[in-house]
């Protein structure tokens, strides 16, 4: 449930992304902030009204279903939603809320790299995540961090790609909503099939 939650602010994004005409300067999504919209991108615009309307929704949904508290990565998605977002909102300008997705995912690559020196118990932030499922070596586990490392770098190059350097951004929301989520499922594919010999006993 919590899980799917998460999707709920991905798929409104998309949903008026799509259906928000980008000459649409009237919509009462930005007439509710007090927005006058932009030339040719009020559809980026409504729908990063809606992405962060949900997102408040839906995260203080999720601090109530996780007794009062928010992960990490919650914080840090929540954070750079409102902040990138606001910034769109208040200039009208999407380049901003492109740049998110390029910024969080290079956040999260940075966190992985260095957890193995920050963190109190200095072991790789993935033996934390996947410790209960694997069984690997210290060697190997660095391995698998840096892993995921390389697929959060990919991630912050292909958002990169989609929203500055090919077909003038054409395809940006399409891979925001569904692209990312893609490469990541994939990415967590390979990692089980790759590493299925190392997988813990059932006890």
């Amino acid at each position: 449930m919590k899980a799917l939650l998460d999707f709920v602010p991905l798929i409104i994004f998309f949903y008026l992304y799509k259906t928000v005409d980008p000459k649409d300067t009237d919509h009462q999504l930005l007439q509710l902030i007090g927005s006058a919209g932009g030339v040719d991108n009020n559809n980026i615009l409504v729908a990063t009204t809606g992405l962060i309307i949900s997102m408040l929704v839906v995260y203080g949904a999720l601090f109530v279903m996780q007794k009062f508290r928010l992960d990490k990565q919650q914080w840090i998605v929540l954070f750079m939603t409102v902040i990138f977002g606001g910034i769109t909102l208040m200039l009208s300008d999407d380049f901003y809320i492109r740049l998110k997705a390029v910024l969080l995912n290079l956040v999260f690559a940075s966190v992985f790299l260095l957890s193995p020196w920050f963190s109190k118990d200095k072991k790789p932030l993935i033996q934390r995540l996947f410790g209960p499922v694997f069984n690997l070596s210290a060697k190997g586990w660095l391995k698998l961090n840096y892993a995921w490392v390389g697929m959060f770098t990919l991630m912050s190059f292909l958002h990169t790609f989609f929203a500055y350097l090919w077909m003038d951004g054409k395809y940006w929301g399409e891979f925001t909503a569904f692209g990312d989520m893609i490469v990541m499922f994939s990415f967590i594919i390979i990692q089980f099939i790759v590493l299925r010999k190392y997988f813990r006993t059932a006890e």
